[in-house]
C-alpha cells in the first residue's frame, strides 16, 4: 500500500508524541529534467512549532529515489546498507540519533540535518550493514 507523500504519521516515544513524514524534493530544469534529488524526513514534536528536516541528497556512491530504479523512500550506499525511510523503525532511529546528537524538539525553528551524517549510526540501530 502506498502512502500519500508528506502525510504526517504518529510516533510515540514514551510519554511524548512526534509526527514524521517523508518527502521527495528536486529542482526542475525543464524538458523533463530534474536536479538535486533528495529525500527529506520531517520530524516534529506534536504541538511544537519547530521541526527537524533530515535531508538525504543524491551524491556519488549514495542513492536516493529519483526514477524507476529505486523504491520510494529508499536511500543507501552503493554496495552497502540501505534504509527505507517509510518504515516507522527508521523514523524512530533517526529521531533517537538526532536526540543523541543534541537536537532539541522543544525548539521553535526548523533545523536541517545532513541525513548522510546520521546514516551509519541509523543503519547500525536498524541492524543494517553500517557503511562500506
Amino acid at each position: 500500500m502506498s502512502r500519500k507523500e508528506g502525510r504526517a504519521r504518529r510516533l510515540a516515544v514514551g510519554e511524548a508524541e512526534f509526527r514524521w513524514s517523508v518527502l521527495h524534493r528536486h529542482e526542475a530544469r525543464g524538458e523533463g529534467r530534474y536536479e538535486d534529488c533528495r529525500q527529506v524526513v520531517v520530524i516534529r514534536r506534536s504541538g511544537r512549532p519547530g521541526c527537524l528536516r533530515v535531508v538525504f541528497r543524491a551524491a556519488p556512491g549514495r542513492y536516493v529515489p529519483g526514477g524507476a530504479t529505486t523504491a520510494s523512500g529508499t536511500v543507501g550506499v552503493v554496495g552497502g546498507a540501505a534504509l527505507n525511510l517509510h518504515e516507522p523503525g527508521t523514523a524512530r532511529a533517526l529521531l533517537d540519533e538526532a536526540l543523541a546528537r543534541g537536537w532539541r524538539p522543544e525548539g521553535s525553528v526548523a533545523e536541517e540535518a545532513d541525513g548522510w551524517a546520521l546514516f551509519g549510526a541509523v543503519a547500525a540501530r536498524r541492524g543494517a550493514k553500517p557503511e562500506c
